[in-house]
């Protein structure tokens, strides 16, 4: 067990695992015989600094060291783990469990199945699922933002395979994940919990469900609205997951995405480009671009500044309302625009020259109805 164990929970006179953890002055952590019998030896000298002790050292209990060393030490070893994950499954729900033997669970169960394909099945099969959604539903009560994190970060390995994905959807894991969009303890729980939206939003199925849950297209938006960093990238990209299926979009312009949208592409956020480019393609997301003020100049600004992928949905963008709207195309020529997209059509990137070759067609008039 030992040498499965974190090297700063063996003592350093012993070099075995501490049961009675105690700091000494001079902030090195020692087990409480092994010190003890350095200073019975007539030592005064702490054994790693060499800097002198008082004549009666104080010897101070490492309460929370304690407590991890004992958490660790009721982990079965990795092979078992590894062949019988049920063990850490069926304590993810006992009530005898406490929340850092629940969090350290999960944390053994997270990292193995992070890229093990068949551990994560062995563990769907074993009823993961239900444990880690049951963990979730406490976390929430208990508002203990670690055990979220964890719990929610197995979750989203075991949506990883497309076979687990419409059966975590049926056995109720959408509300769970909404409930930490709009209540979630934590930036961080936030963007996980996104995270698996747009894991889940893979199968296709499961983009009309989950766009079809009440609040979970709303909780994305507020997120982009109020939140900051990767939560609002993550929600960004959940957002376009869903919004590939076209009964989303019309939901996602109705929880009012199309301006927060636009100002998050001012502030740099890109990848919001992505979800406009979408919402473009629907009647409703049109007309709340073409009222948002400067709505051509921010998507040009993309064309002259942005990532490939960028680029690529700006101009898908720009191609929907020019070929819907003829006083939004008179705009985009006006930004030069057209000159933009005939420099784009030596890109490397071979979506970018299409779209380019789409928007100059319906720039130069020459319309043709592939737009869906």
């Amino acid at each position: 067990m030992a040498t499965h164990l974190p090297e700063h929970f063996k003592c350093p006179i012993s070099l075995e695992i501490m049961s009675d953890p105690v700091i000494l002055s001079s902030g090195h952590t020692f087990d409480r015989p092994s010190i003890q019998r350095w200073l019975d030896d007539g030592h005064r000298t702490c054994p790693i600094t060499k800097l002198p002790l008082p004549d009666n050292p104080s010897l101070i209990p490492n309460h929370a060291l304690r407590s991890l060393i004992s958490t660790y030490t009721l982990l079965p070893p990795l092979h078992q783990i590894m062949s019988q994950p049920e063990t850490l499954i069926s304590s993810l729900t006992a009530s005898s469990s406490s929340s850092d033997f629940k969090i350290d669970s999960l944390r053994q169960l997270g990292r193995l199945s992070k890229r093990d394909a068949n551990f994560r099945r062995r563990l769907v099969d074993s009823g993961a699922v239900f444990a880690v959604l049951f963990c979730i539903d406490s976390s929430s009560s208990s508002g203990d933002s670690k055990l979220q994190e964890k719990a929610l970060s197995l979750l989203l390995n075991l949506s990883l395979d497309d076979d687990t994905k419409i059966g975590l959807v049926a056995e109720g894991a959408i509300s769970r994940v909404v409930a930490f969009l709009l209540r979630a303890a934590s930036a961080d729980c936030r963007a996980l919990a996104a995270t698996i939206i747009t894991s889940l939003a893979v199968v296709e199925v499961n983009k009309a469900t989950i766009g079809a849950f009440p609040g979970a297209i709303g909780a994305l938006v507020a997120i982009l609205r109020d939140g900051k960093g990767r939560e609002r990238k993550e929600a960004a990209t959940a957002l376009y997951a869903l919004c590939c299926f076209r009964d989303n979009r019309k939901r996602a312009v109705d929880c009012g995405a199309v301006p927060i949208l636009m100002r998050c592409v001012e502030c740099g956020l890109e990848r919001g480009v992505e979800v406009i480019g979408v919402l473009a393609k629907c009647k409703e997301g049109r007309e709340q671009l073409e009222s948002y003020s400067g709505c051509v100049q921010i998507l040009v600004s993309v064309l002259r500044n942005g990532s490939s992928r960028g680029i690529q949905y700006s101009l898908l963008a720009l191609t929907s309302l020019c070929f819907y709207s003829k006083e939004m195309l008179l705009v985009t020529l006006q930004e030069g625009v057209l000159e933009i997209c005939l420099g784009l059509l030596e890109d490397d990137n071979e979506k970018v020259r299409r779209n380019s070759s789409n928007l100059i067609r319906v720039l130069r008039g020459n319309n043709h109805h592939w737009i869906s």
